[in-house]
């Protein structure tokens, strides 16, 4: 089987829709978010203002 490289992923944050470049994501445990907000588990409950999510915004 040939391997994949993957460059797009799908942010971490179950309630984001966003899908992110692993050369841009923020990285916390071995998981890609597509920025600091989702990947701190959005302390302050804001969304991450990205158009279409409804993560916690």
């Amino acid at each position: 089987m040939a391997s994949v490289d993957v460059e797009m992923v799908k942010c971490a944050c179950p309630d984001c829709v966003c899908v992110v470049s692993l050369s841009k994501a923020v990285t916390r445990d071995d998981k890609a978010f597509c920025c600091d907000e989702c990947a701190e588990g959005h302390p302050d409950h804001a969304g991450c203002d990205h158009a279409g999510c409804s993560c916690h915004g």
